[in-house]
């Protein structure tokens, strides 16, 4: 009878052992570390993560087949391709009462009618960031995406500008410029948007989808295009620095993008238990919050606001007015033809 009890324990014990595990897979720096702390008590499970830096990195991790993640954060506009190709499923509404936290003007898009697979989380303005001592000394304007793409303005800046390294944002940004709107398709106008691109490459120091960020607060980067949230943490290293300048914002006066990202649910995931009970958990104030007030996000939560830190509440980049919100696109979803004309366009840029 001992021995028998002795190998029930023994069979039993890896069971019990075995902990609750949600597996997020987000941005790099996504979340606040007390967030996580505070869901993973509540739950009484622990939060794996992994990363990734771009919306096809994550794209093409699911199309090769990756499995294991309960939650994911695309932006917006993926989420129709990503329910077309099955990846994702459907919310149950039922179980996130806090969705009524939402601001109503992120809800119900055209990317997710009805909010069927997806549940706002943050936005990121893309913009223009930029060291204000070395502008003003220079005297360049920095309300246009004139700075960014205009050869004459960009001789006095030679070597000390990045462009983000993304086609979707750099395109979007060239055609604003150009006068047309961000979701403009026309062939036509993409090749004069590579052109503009082209004219201006030889100025620019690199394409960085990061790394901008601790370049702009060592002085060794000027200008830069990239997203409202960088160009904050920016500042706060050029602050901690204890250097003479600070990094601003400017919002181009051509318009600019507005990227709504979203929590999914994988369609495989391995504990949507988990994942309701998370994206319900993320949608209260302070753990909506927690996240703006580390790096500066826009944020879509209306119970948020309480617990914003009040000098970044009052950051019209991060949280603009109607007149300026009015000038903001969130990118369309490409189709096929399109994904591939814009692949073939950002090879050439990349090549010249």
């Amino acid at each position: 009878m001992r021995k028998l009890l002795l190998a029930l324990m023994l069979f039993a014990a890896p069971v019990l052992a075995k902990e609750d595990v949600l597996n997020l897979y987000n941005w790099n720096q996504y979340i606040a570390p007390e967030t996580v702390a505070r869901f993973e008590k509540q739950c009484n499970c622990k939060v794996k993560q992994t990363y990734y830096s771009d919306n096809e990195e994550l794209l093409a991790k699911l199309a090769a087949g990756a499995k294991g993640y309960d939650v994911m954060v695309p932006t917006s506009n993926y989420i129709q391709g990503m329910a077309k190709a099955g990846w994702i499923q459907p919310i149950d509404k039922s179980k996130i009462p806090n969705l009524k936290n939402i601001f109503p003007q992120y809800l119900n898009t055209a990317f997710d009618p009805g909010n069927k697979y997806s549940v706002p989380y943050a936005y990121t303005i893309t913009m223009i960031g930029y060291n204000d001592q070395k502008i003003k000394e220079l005297g360049i304007p920095v309300d246009s995406w004139a700075a960014i793409f205009d050869p004459k303005i960009l001789e006095k800046l030679k070597g000390r500008v990045t462009v983000l390294d993304s086609p979707s944002e750099l395109m979007a940004a060239a055609l604003m410029y150009l006068g047309y709107s961000a979701n403009d398709h026309d062939p036509k106008h993409w090749e004069e948007a590579k052109q503009a691109i082209l004219k201006a490459k030889p100025y620019w120091a690199a394409f960085k989808a990061s790394g901008y960020i601790e370049q702009l607060s060592a002085g060794n980067i000027w200008l830069v295009h990239g997203y409202s949230n960088d160009i904050y943490q920016a500042d706060l290293g050029a602050q901690q620095a204890k250097q003479k300048f600070r990094i601003k914002h400017a919002m181009p006066k051509e318009g600019a993008v507005l990227a709504l990202d979203a929590m999914v649910i994988a369609k495989n995931a391995p504990r949507p238990d988990l994942a309701h009970q998370f994206i319900n958990f993320m949608l209260e104030g302070q753990n909506s919050a927690d996240l703006t007030n580390m790096i500066g996000s826009g944020n879509p939560n209306r119970e948020a606001m309480k617990f914003i830190k009040p000098e970044i509440k009052a950051m019209s980049a991060i949280f603009p007015d109607e007149a300026t919100a009015k000038k903001l696109q969130m990118l369309q979803e490409l189709n096929t033809q399109q994904r591939r004309l814009m692949s073939r366009i950002w090879t050439e840029i990349k090549a010249k």
